[in-house]
């Protein structure tokens, strides 16, 4: 078996849930060595509003995932998402200086494209290359050592509010954690869960979480459009709590153990007992009102999603079609309802590339905490295998400079 030595770790920081996933860079790939999760009290639709209950659940969440790998986490890539992200399609255009493109170029032709107007209180998370064009030669992916005399770069840019990328690293660091990187969900969500030939036919990935649902879609290896928009499964919950007259958190576990996207799929005579609020009696209800009640929202949502694609102008080059993934596709009939509703061709997507751990990460939900680790093997540096011990003594001085500056 390989060494401990080279450990990413992906913190994805969601509404219903926080998950960190630890995973270990091997000669084969990455093994998954470790997993924590928390319960999100602090955040809502992808945005920090309470950084005390924040930074509680992000430490329960890595002393988890601690325990488990049996390694010090020092530092993560965290994914953000929320409907404070905006992004645009860019175009830069430079003259190449010695007639053959050199790395210099290319980051000068890439700062060309990112030199955008744009608001004091917004900042560029990603400049994402989507294709190069020298001396209008087009559709090329790496223009490195090609000669010419103008260099092009089509670019698609996502932007955040300043001050929650810096409540989300506030929060992060408070629990004793280095942010290498902040990353968007649903680019993390698409490299665990997607395939290179779907990105280069056409896809949309929709990434259903808790607050928001997350679109990108894919043409020919480069992301094209992207978006987040302010629906998930939390609607669904209070839906249900509304309709069947019943706590959020009785309506969050009905949901998982009796929800269904489709009517149909549910026995009309099949009964439920739902709980009451105010200390009255549990009461038994159709299931079938239950799935009515789901499949109006998810429905909802779906086509607020087919929308976003048509404005996106590439609804008819989904060729490969529509990737779920995240806690809401886990519904039963939801792949049904989708197609119906897109009438384009739909999956489920699981993360499906790891080695060790890689069944317990086998799952929607872990769609971005995984991605994130790949997203950090592809762009920087990884972390060194640390033992429990030297962890100890680091906290201890942490916590320690902690008191003294509150003091």
């Amino acid at each position: 078996m390989a060494k401990k030595e080279e450990l990413i770790v992906g913190l994805d920081l969601g509404t219903t849930k926080i998950c960190a996933v630890v995973g270990e860079v091997t000669p084969e790939g990455i093994d998954i060595v470790g997993v924590g999760t928390s319960p999100s009290l602090g955040m809502r639709s992808g945005v920090v509003v309470n950084i005390d209950q924040t930074v509680n659940c992000i430490r329960k969440a890595i002393d988890e995932a601690e325990l488990m790998a049996g390694c010090e986490i020092s530092s993560v890539y965290a994914g953000i998402a929320g409907t404070h992200i905006t992004s645009l399609n860019s175009h830069g255009v430079i003259a190449i200086k010695s007639r053959e493109v050199t790395p210099t170029d290319i980051d000068r032709v890439l700062d060309a494209a990112r030199a955008i107007a744009m608001p004091f209180d917004r900042q560029v998370l990603h400049v994402l290359p989507q294709q190069y064009i020298v001396d209008e030669q087009e559709g090329i992916h790496d223009p490195l050592g090609m000669s010419g005399v103008r260099l092009e770069a089509k670019v698609h840019i996502i932007t955040a509010a300043i001050s929650a990328v810096q409540n989300l690293v506030k929060c992060c660091e408070r629990a004793g954690l280095h942010v290498r990187d902040v990353v968007l969900e649903s680019l993390a969500s698409a490299e665990s869960v997607l395939d290179p030939d779907e990105k280069q036919l056409g896809v949309a990935l929709v990434d259903m979480g808790g607050g928001t649902s997350d679109l990108a879609v894919f043409r020919d290896q480069a992301i094209r459009y992207s978006c987040v928009i302010g629906l998930g499964g939390n609607h669904v919950t209070s839906d249900i709590s509304v309709g069947l007259r019943t706590s959020m958190d009785e309506a969050e576990k009905i949901k998982k153990q009796y929800g269904s996207a489709l009517v149909e799929r549910v026995d009309p005579q099949e009964v439920i007992e739902v709980g009451s609020v105010g200390g009255q009696k549990p009461r038994q209800l159709a299931r079938s009102i239950l799935a009515e009640i789901i499949e109006a929202r998810v429905e909802e949502m779906l086509k607020v999603v087919e929308l976003e694609l048509i404005r996106s102008g590439y609804i008819e080059s989904l060729h490969a079609g529509v990737v779920l993934t995240g806690g809401v596709s886990l519904l039963p009939g939801i792949k049904e309802l989708a197609e119906r509703v897109f009438d384009l061709p739909v999956r489920i997507g699981v993360p499906y590339r790891f080695g060790g751990l890689g069944d317990v990460v086998k799952n929607p939900i872990y769609a971005t905490a995984t991605g994130l680790i790949l997203y950090g093997r592809q762009h920087g540096p990884q972390e060194r295998y640390a033992s429990p011990e030297s962890g100890l003594f680091k906290r201890l001085w942490q916590s320690l400079k902690q008191w003294l500056k509150e003091f």
